[in-house]
Parts: C-alpha cells; structure tokens; sequence
C-alpha cells in the first residue's frame, strides 16, 4: 500500500486526512468512477468485510485480501472450495470471519452470473443510474446517508439474485467508493476532479 503526505494547499474530507493510510486511498481512488469488474468484486469483497469494523482496518490489510483472494478475480474466488475456505479462515492477513468469507465465495458465483445476464457487473450497476454518477453537494460530513433508496433497492434486487451480507449499507458503501455517487464534500478538491476524465491507471 503506497502511503501519502497531506499537501497544505488540499482541503479534503475530514476522514480522508485522518491517517497515513487514508488520504492516498482518498486522494487517488474513492469516489472515481470505476467501470472495471475486478475492482468491483475487490469493494464488494472489502465493503462485506468492513461491517462491524472501521475501514481503517481493512484498508490496512488491502495487500493480504489482494493475495489471498487471488487478486480479486471473481472467477477464480468462484472456483474456490472448503479446503480454500479453511485457508481463508487461517489466513491472518484478512478478517477471518467465517461467515463473510463464506459470503465472499457464494457473491463471487453471484456476480459471474450477473456478469453473464448483463454483459458485465459493471453494466449492470451503472444501469440503476443511466451510466452517469449521482454527484450530491454535501457541505458537512454528517449530512452523508449511510443509506438511500437507491442502495436498498440494489441491495434487495442482488439479495434476490442469491447475494449474500450485501446489505443497504454495505451497498451504498460501494457504490460510493465506486463513483455511482458522488459523496465527496463540494468543499473537498475531489468534487470536482473525480467529474473529470479519468487519467490514471489502478491503484496500488
């Protein structure tokens, strides 16, 4: 996880400059809008673990959830067994939480199917939106939902098509890391620039 300095000449929001870990994530990745199904699959994955835990903890162990799910291709993480299962268990550079890494394997056969239907997960979670980004204009970070009714229907139509600890919550959680919202504060330099073309490749 490459990790950053704060620039004086940034305002950001207010949990993007709380850590060395933080603000890289905040400044190069949450809230750009992502159109790659890896990525999706890695934030669903994330966002599930996340539940009951700080978003501190998990981006700290990032790298181990890289390696352990074997980079986050949901169709090899589909492949996985109960021998695999017990690897994860064991595995002390993840969250070894049986029920959300059991979760984490029935949501990656999940999501190949609704890759199949649609043509990617990609399409189909731009599609609740017409492919544009709902972009808000919060002025003060308690202003942010934790959930909408758009999350609680993605989450419910993915509940129905066998997802599992996909929750509202978790879903709005994604769909803002992933650009489908904008949560960003207008005051935060990221407003603006995560409207704009994208200009960089993955982050690492």
């Amino acid at each position: 996880m490459t990790k950053g300095t704060p620039r004086v000449d940034r305002v950001r929001c207010p949990w993007g400059q709380a850590n060395e870990w933080c603000i890289p994530y905040h400044d190069a990745e949450w809230g750009a809008p992502v159109h790659d199904d890896v990525r999706h699959f890695e934030f669903l994955v994330l966002e599930a673990a996340q539940a009951g835990l700080s978003w501190l903890t998990i981006l700290k162990r990032r790298h181990g959830y890289r390696k352990a799910y074997r980079g986050f291709d949901p169709a090899r993480v589909a492949r996985f067994n109960a021998r695999d299962i017990e690897r994860l268990i064991g595995d002390p550079g993840i969250i070894r939480n049986k029920l959300k890494i059991g979760s984490s394997v029935n949501n990656a056969r999940r999501f190949l199917e609704v890759r199949k239907e649609f043509g990617s997960f990609d399409a189909y979670l731009w599609h609740w939106t017409g492919g544009k980004p709902t972009v808000n204009h919060w002025t003060e970070q308690n202003q942010i939902p934790a959930r909408t009714a758009l999350s609680d229907a993605i989450s419910g139509d993915l509940k129905a098509r066998g997802f599992s600890f996909i929750g509202s919550t978790i879903i709005y959680s994604h769909l803002q890391a992933v650009g489908v919202v904008n949560d960003h504060l207008v005051s935060c330099f990221r407003w603006k620039e995560v409207q704009l073309p994208v200009r960089g490749g993955r982050f690492s």
